[in-house]
């Protein structure tokens, strides 16, 4: 049975040329703007490389959106695999870290690790959290098509609870 396919088209302009073009490593800026070639798509992003890199601080690098892109797509498949499991949740955010190695003038991603923190409504579901971290690791469809590991580290919160010495933490894995 063949899959259904989705195509994801983008345009990127290099905006970084300051008169000179790449006429020397520190002549020209790493300035890109990317537009999703959707009628009435979303706002273009500004984006650069790394400021190690000589990329601008202000801009997102691809490095900051393979970390975001991961962590977001962790957090979509969990809010869909909770509703599949009649679980009720108030709140989710995530402080995911990415790690790379520089080798040469290459380089590659070693892992992601995500630490979502998601507060539900019903302290009785608690114990589900991990199979359903679980179940949204597989659904998604990045992490899916990356060759590192992306781990997590997730924790539950109870939303009105007073557990764990008033703090409503409750950590998950």
């Amino acid at each position: 049975m063949a899959g259904t396919t989705h195509t994801y088209a983008l345009s990127l302009t290099w905006t970084g040329n300051r008169g000179t073009g790449t006429s020397g490593y520190r002549d020209y800026d790493r300035d890109v703007v990317a537009r999703a070639d959707t009628e009435g798509g979303p706002p273009a992003l500004e984006l650069s490389s790394d400021p190690t890199f000589r990329g601008d601080r202000t801009r997102w690098n691809p490095e900051q959106l393979l970390v975001a892109a991961l962590s977001e797509c962790h957090l979509l498949s969990f809010l869909h695999v909770a509703v599949m499991h009649g679980v009720t949740v108030v709140a989710y955010e995530d402080s995911p870290t990415g790690t790379m190695v520089q080798e040469g003038i290459g380089g590659r991603f070693t892992g992601v690790v995500l630490r979502p923190v998601v507060t539900i409504t019903d302290p009785s579901q608690v114990d589900l959290m991990p199979r359903l971290h679980h179940e949204a690791s597989q659904a998604c469809f990045i992490a899916a098509s990356v060759s590192f590991p992306v781990t997590h580290e997730p924790t539950t919160l109870v939303a009105g609870s007073h557990l764990n010495n008033g703090t409503g933490e409750l950590p998950t894995s």
